[in-house]
This record gives C-alpha cells, sequence and structure tokens, in this order.
C-alpha cells in the first residue's frame, strides 16, 4: 500500500532584507540591499502510512509550520517534492484541497458573522457533498464532539474549544483521506482536549484517516502517536516511535519488584541491571545502550523471579523530548 504522504528532500528558503540603523542606513538598504537567507526547512524526507497518526514535533522555529504549509499546498518548496494522496499540493492546489482537511489552532474556516450550522452548509456547497451524506457526518461528528449544543451560534461568539471542534468538523465534511493539524488543542481545557483526541482516535481507527499533528502538548502525542518526527532548525533530526524515542532519550525507568523469597539470588537479564536490593524489595533499571524498554523488562522481571508485588516508573515523556530537543540543538 503506498504512503498518504511522501516526503523527498523538502526545503523551504525565505530571503529577508537587512534593515540597516539610521536615516543613511535606511537609504542604503533601499539603494543596494543585503539579502539574507533563512533555511526553515532543510533537506527533510519522511513517509506517513493510510491509517497512521504522525506527530510533527519539534521546537519553536523548527519548521513544522512550514512543512505542514508546503504539504497543504500553501507554500512551493525551494528544492525536493512531496505528494499528498498521490497529489503534489502545490502544482494541484485544487485537487489536493479535496483531498484533505486542515486546522490551523489559531485561524478559522469559518464565516465569523454566520452561524455554525449556515457555515458548514456552505462548506457543503463547496465540496459539493450530497445532502444526505453532509447530515450523516454531522451527527457523526455531533456524537462525539457535541456540536449541537452551539452550531446555531455565531462563530464570533464560539468559545476557543468550540469553534476548533467546529473547525474539525469542517475539515472533515467533504471526507478528506488525509488531515493536517497543526498546534489544534492551543489553549483549550482538559475536558475539551479529551474530547478533540477521542474524535481523533475515531478518524485514525474507525475512519483510516491519515493525521499529521503538530503539538507541544506530550500527553496529546503520547495517546495519539505512535510513531514521532522530530525536526530542528529545519533539518529531520529523529523518525521512530514512542519506545524508540524513550530509549534513546529517556532510559530511566525502574522496574520495583517484590521476590515471594527474600533470599532469592538475583541475576538480572540481559541489559537491566539491579540498582539496589533491601531483603525482598528489588529495583532494576537500565543498563547499557541495548537495555529494553520498561515493559520488556517488566515482562522479563515477571518471567524469571516470582514476584508477589510489582510498580514501574519511567520517565514522563515531557522529559524525554526536552532531552532530545537539546541533543538535536547541540548536533
Amino acid at each position: 500500500m503506498s504512503a498518504s504522504i511522501e516526503v523527498r528532500g523538502l526545503s523551504r528558503t525565505f530571503h529577508t532584507t537587512v534593515r540597516r540603523p539610521g536615516f543613511t542606513g535606511t537609504l542604503r538598504s533601499l539603494v543596494n540591499p543585503e539579502r539574507v537567507a533563512k533555511h526553515a526547512v532543510s533537506d527533510i524526507t519522511f513517509d506517513v502510512s493510510p491509517g497512521e497518526l504522525l506527530a510533527l514535533l519539534g521546537p519553536n522555529g523548527a519548521g513544522k509550520s512550514t512543512t505542514i504549509k508546503m504539504l497543504t499546498g500553501i507554500l512551493t518548496p525551494t528544492a525536493g517534492e512531496a505528494r499528498v494522496a498521490g497529489v503534489v499540493p502545490y502544482l494541484e492546489r485544487e485537487r489536493n484541497a479535496r483531498n484533505i482537511g486542515a486546522v490551523f489552532g489559531q485561524r478559522t474556516q469559518l464565516w465569523w458573522d454566520l452561524p455554525v450550522r449556515e457555515s458548514f452548509s456552505i462548506l457543503r456547497d463547496i465540496y459539493e457533498v450530497p445532502k444526505a451524506e453532509h447530515a450523516s457526518r454531522l451527527k457523526e461528528f455531533d456524537d462525539i464532539l457535541d456540536l449541537s449544543s452551539f452550531w446555531d451560534t455565531r462563530v464570533r461568539h464560539l468559545s476557543l474549544g468550540q469553534r476548533v471542534r467546529c473547525d474539525l468538523a469542517a475539515a472533515l465534511l467533504h471526507d478528506p483521506p488525509v488531515v493536517f493539524l497543526d498546534e489544534p488543542t492551543i489553549g483549550m481545557d482538559v475536558v475539551v482536549k479529551e474530547q478533540v483526541r477521542e474524535f481523533l482516535r475515531h478518524q485514525v481507527e474507525q475512519r483510516g484517516r491519515t493525521v499529521l499533528l503538530t503539538t507541544h502538548d506530550m500527553t496529546e502525542v503520547e495517546r495519539l502517536a505512535e510513531r514521532v518526527v522530530l525536526i530542528n532548525h529545519g533539518r529531520l533530526v529523529l523518525d521512530g516511535s514512542l519506545d524508540e524515542i524513550r530509549r534513546t532519550f529517556g532510559s530511566t525507568w525502574q522496574v520495583r519488584a517484590t521476590l515471594a523469597d527474600a533470599h532469592t539470588d538475583v541475576v538480572p537479564p540481559p541489559g537491566i541491571a539491579v540498582l539496589r536490593q533491601d531483603g525482598p524489595q528489588v529495583v532494576f533499571g537500565p543498563d547499557g545502550p541495548d537495555a529494553p524498554t520498561v515493559h520488556q523488562a517488566l515482562k522479563a522481571v515477571i518471567e524469571r523471579y516470582e514476584v508477589t508485588g510489582i510498580a514501574i516508573d519511567e520517565a514522563d515523556l515531557e522529559d524525554v523530548m526536552r532531552a532530545a530537543y537539546v541533543q538535536a540543538g547541540a548536533a
């Protein structure tokens, strides 16, 4: 099965004029402007499969939004190529628009002075969605996002959480196979965030949509994404599963076990060390670069020893990603 999103050597360079200080400097900038190149995205390559939710992560200014703008057809790359659902987005913008949905957390595609319901009707006509399909999708979205309680309200009077829920529904009304979400839950309260996460899980798992998500919310990443692409200074520095990232940047897990026999000779499995032992209480941790994940270690300990109690501690994903950002920035 071919990838829903294919990115090959994608790059985008912006050129800006340096403003020199003072009146003389302003004149020089007009007569002989100094142009500086900023490489927002540099030679990144990755694929996203159908029915996969990929988290595109990185610190502010890393190039995440620029990448999404090229994939949605808003920007044309300086070099490289991309395909979204088989379409080159910046060459076939209208065709691409029918294949994708997009939500940018601080912007809306709804009509500011119209009730939400009327915005949905306009989008139905723009995308030529049959009325029966339109009604069926709205009901499906309403069941999870609770839209009907405010869809007769003008968009300008919606709260942030209500508006983003409506934007999510609007982005999916024409049933696109690929969805781009650029920090969609920024500023939301925890209740609305969980509604949005449930909605996204449903779209990926039940509808088979491909979702590319950018966010700074690590809880969101942990609950939604199985795979992460990390970019920094416009370059791709990591592409892997959450387990691989934890193993590389956050191997600080511990397995605390209570052994049934306090006199058991504790010889740990490969890649696992005994950090401390107090009678039947044994604390295991990672040993070396080939250490297993915390869940693999848990399984190994249970299989090797007779235990009466067990617990695990592992690095918070936010700490893991912070370590990844720092290491990527130093590379």
